[in-house]
């Protein structure tokens, strides 16, 4: 049986970018986060690190707004944008 431990960056390098990423994500919602064990951290504040990571991560953000329809006059649309960015 094979041992797959997804907790190991499958490129060695990675592990220095995702924590020098958890490091900004946890300075942009003000939680104190030091190299190594943070077992002073509220589970609160944890969560919120974890959070504003996967916020900064998601690949596609989606919008919608209201519009004039353009072949029913005076009837409104619905209108979905889905918008990609790429770093």
């Amino acid at each position: 049986m094979s041992n797959n431990n997804s907790n190991q960056p499958v490129v060695t390098s990675a592990r220095e970018a995702l924590n020098k990423f958890k490091m900004e994500a946890a300075q942009e919602v003000g939680v104190d986060l030091k190299q190594g064990y943070n077992g002073h951290l509220t589970s609160r504040e944890a969560g919120s690190v974890g959070g504003q990571m996967v916020k900064n991560m998601k690949p596609a953000r989606k919008t919608s707004f209201a519009r004039a329809s353009r072949t029913m006059t005076g009837h409104m649309r619905e209108v979905n944008y889905i918008t990609s960015v790429t770093l």
